[in-house]
């Protein structure tokens, strides 16, 4: 009897998985190599159009893939300093934020000819769209202009024309969130370590809260269902959770070194975080509850690959990796495990 009970507990045993044996949450399914880009910034994605713009600020051009089948279609160029690219298929217009060039380059949908130009300050770079008043929110400004301060422009997406400067006082600012529910922008002000709460009514900071866990904090997500705000800091490497309600922070993890995204996926309750430091990784952290997270996994990737993009409707993620002696830039393709 007791022999009869030991196999099939150790049958049992072996039919559930352990958590290491459980299915990985990115699985590598694609490896697209581009020769002749060197560093990419960031993505873009038009599910209409199946096309995923990504920009390579240093050649400079911005490179589109499509969706579908990964097969690089175009390189566009005609650029100084490309950040970010965000498609408006209802618009037929694709915006490019050039930072160099200090402006908003506007193409056309389908040719990619430049049809306008929104004059910003140089080094225009992070941005936020806000679909309810079709907003589009950009830093620029602070230490490549050499002043003391960063602008946040304010640019009207159905008229092509910036509204306003907000002046906020950090000559770095980063990652941005919009808050849907009510009129809160929140902003990573790098060059003083803090989280600014931005009234888009007022169009003023109502509030400034420091970031303690780790300075240097770079990209910013925000989950509207729990108010928690994730951010992650390079010096040391952390993933930092802050309560949205009063900004306190509630937990730090370990995560990969030098990231630059940061992706929240609602669906399944995880974050996704590129860290391009040493031989490269994607820490995928779970979330349990609003104030309880677990590392995951740590999903190897290459050295510098601190740029990704989550796409939900697809449940794909992109990483981008940079050229690096022999090895040519290329872009890993994951699916994401339910």
């Amino acid at each position: 009897m007791k022999k009869s009970l030991f196999i099939l507990v150790a049958a049992l045993a072996c039919a559930v998985p352990s958590i290491a044996q459980e299915k990985a949450p990115l699985r590598l399914t694609d490896t697209i190599t581009v020769p002749g880009v060197r560093k990419w910034d960031h993505f873009g994605v038009d599910l209409k159009g199946n096309r995923l713009f990504v920009s390579s600020e240093e050649e400079p051009a911005v490179e589109v893939f499509d969706l579908r089948t990964n097969k690089h279609l175009q390189s566009l160029t005609e650029f100084k300093e490309p950040h970010n690219v965000l498609p408006f298929p209802d618009l037929k217009k694709i915006y490019v934020v050039d930072g160099e060039a200090s402006e908003i380059k506007v193409l056309d949908y389908d040719s990619y000819k430049l049809i306008d130009r929104i004059a910003l300050t140089i080094d225009a770079d992070p941005i936020v769209y806000d679909p309810a008043s079709k907003y589009l929110y950009v830093v620029n400004g602070g230490r490549e202009a050499k002043t003391p301060t960063c602008l946040i422009s304010i640019v009207d997406t159905t008229t092509g024309k910036k509204l306003a400067d907000m002046k906020l006082e950090s000559n770095r600012l980063e990652s941005m969130a919009i808050e849907k529910s009510g009129q809160r922008l929140f902003v990573n002000m790098t060059g003083i370590n803090s989280i600014g709460v931005v009234d888009r009514e007022k169009r003023a900071v109502v509030q400034t809260w420091p970031v303690t866990a780790g300075k240097d904090n770079v990209p910013l997500q925000y989950d509207e269902a729990t108010h928690r705000l994730f951010l992650a800091t390079r010096k040391p490497s952390k993933l930092v959770v802050v309560n949205a309600d009063n900004g306190k922070e509630v937990v730090s993890l370990d995560v990969a070194d030098y990231v630059d995204d940061l992706a929240y996926d609602a669906a399944h309750h995880r974050l996704y975080v590129p860290g391009g430091g040493g031989t490269g990784a994607v820490s995928v952290v779970a979330q349990r509850g609003a104030d309880k997270y677990e590392l995951v996994a740590t999903v190897p990737t290459k050295p510098g690959a601190k740029t990704a993009r989550y796409v939900p409707e697809l449940n794909k993620y992109y990483v981008g990796v940079p050229a690096k002696d022999a090895q040519p830039a290329q872009i890993l393709v994951y699916d994401v495990a339910p």
